[in-house]
């Protein structure tokens, strides 16, 4: 199945968990923020949400301001 990240198309394999892409791209660390169709998705679902086909994904890093 193809996903859409941060504007580039990437080929994951069924089933793929939001948790487990991060971890393979060492971006499960604190800090980062997911959207995942344009809706944040909260750190304690990243283990339950399954990707799907032509699911849109955008990382960053949450910063606190002032």
């Amino acid at each position: 199945m193809h996903i859409i990240l941060n504007d580039e198309q990437h080929s994951l394999t069924e089933g793929t968990t939001l948790a487990q892409l991060l971890a393979e791209l060492e971006q499960d660390k604190p800090g980062v923020a997911v959207a995942l169709n344009r809706e944040v998705v909260a750190r304690s679902l990243w283990a339950e949400r399954q990707l799907a086909h032509n699911d849109n994904i955008t990382l960053f890093h949450a910063i606190a301001g002032g």
